[in-house]
């Protein structure tokens, strides 16, 4: 297994487990930064801290704060959003480069159907 699958089973193991997902923002905003085909994808962790390593890692997030948001906002308001605007979720992405798997906001929402 890749370590990009193995963060991705993270992801789809820890979200529910803890009610919530993490992003990061500053004064701009969340970043959306683009992959070489020119596709965007939103960043989330499963956990605070997860994302804290990335901006602790990798230089151009220095400046962002970790923001949590409630699982049942993402999915509902979030993901709908994300799907609208054109942008991929990218998952629990790691590393001094910040990176992971890039997917589309239906299929991760289908991982969590059953959630209250």
């Amino acid at each position: 297994m890749s370590l990009s699958a193995a963060h991705t089973a993270a992801f789809r193991r820890e979200v529910p487990r803890e009610g919530r997902v993490w992003s990061i923002r500053d004064a701009m905003g969340h970043p959306a930064p683009a992959d070489p085909a020119g596709r965007r994808a939103m960043p989330f962790w499963s956990k605070a801290s997860r994302a804290e390593r990335v901006v602790g890692a990798v230089a151009a997030y220095r400046d962002f704060a970790v923001v949590e948001i409630p699982v049942g906002a993402w999915l509902d308001s979030w993901l709908p959003g994300l799907e609208r605007d054109g942008l991929l979720i990218g998952v629990n992405w790691a590393g001094a480069r910040a990176t992971g798997f890039d997917l589309a906001p239906p299929q991760v929402a289908e991982w969590f159907t059953s959630l209250p």
